[in-house]
């Protein structure tokens, strides 16, 4: 099954749930949730190839993230003009302009959290790879919110994007451990545990 066939099928099941009645919130995180089980799908064997012909390279191709974001951040907030500018030239290639938006954006707001998980991301999707000045950008984003769950989550989806699953997994697990039983992006983090081949931990009480 290729990447088109995936991809259809997740519409389809987000089409299927929208038909269900999940509006809001809840679409916006099964919708993501799918795109993390793709993920982890690349990361341990290519859609393309035989099951046991696992591609590690597959995990440095660019996933739709807007979703995932959507999830942690909500959907207006100031910095969501910038990454949307970013994310939409990275989608046509134009990796190095879409770092370029953000390092500007980092410049003119240095305490928005999520502009510095947006120039990690642009970054990891430039360099195909987790990188020094990715990894510093993350860390930028954690220091901006401390104890949120976003920026140690997204820096985990490049661990496992580079190819680093059992860095993710811990990466993961640990957000897990303090995580509220009815927070509404536990599942995400639970679907990226899940998506890796391990079983989350249980919830916070």
């Amino acid at each position: 099954m290729g990447w088109v066939t995936l991809l259809l099928l997740i519409a389809a099941t987000v089409g299927l749930l929208w038909a269900l009645g999940a509006r809001g919130g809840l679409l916006t995180a099964s919708g993501a949730a799918l795109l993390l089980a793709a993920t982890g799908y690349a990361v341990q064997g290519s859609p393309n190839l035989p099951g046991d012909r696992a591609a590690a390279g597959q995990a440095h191709d660019v996933f739709p993230l807007t979703d995932t974001r959507h999830a942690f951040f909500g959907y207006f907030t100031p910095a969501e003009s910038w990454l949307r500018m970013s994310e939409a030239l990275e989608r046509d290639g134009n990796s190095e302009d879409a770092v370029g938006i953000l390092e500007n954006a980092v410049k003119k707001y240095p305490g928005d959290p999520q502009l510095w998980i947006g120039l990690g991301n642009a970054l990891v999707d430039h360099a195909r790879g987790l990188t020094p000045p990715a990894e510093l950008a993350y860390k930028r984003a954690e220091q901006m919110a401390p104890g949120y769950p976003g920026p140690p989550f997204f820096y985990g989806l490049a661990l496992a994007r580079s190819g680093d699953r059992e860095g993710a997994i811990a990466m993961w697990q640990e957000i897990l451990k303090t995580a509220p039983k009815n927070a509404s992006w536990r599942p995400l983090v639970e679907q990226g545990v899940a998506a890796l081949g391990q079983q989350p931990i249980n919830a916070a009480r």
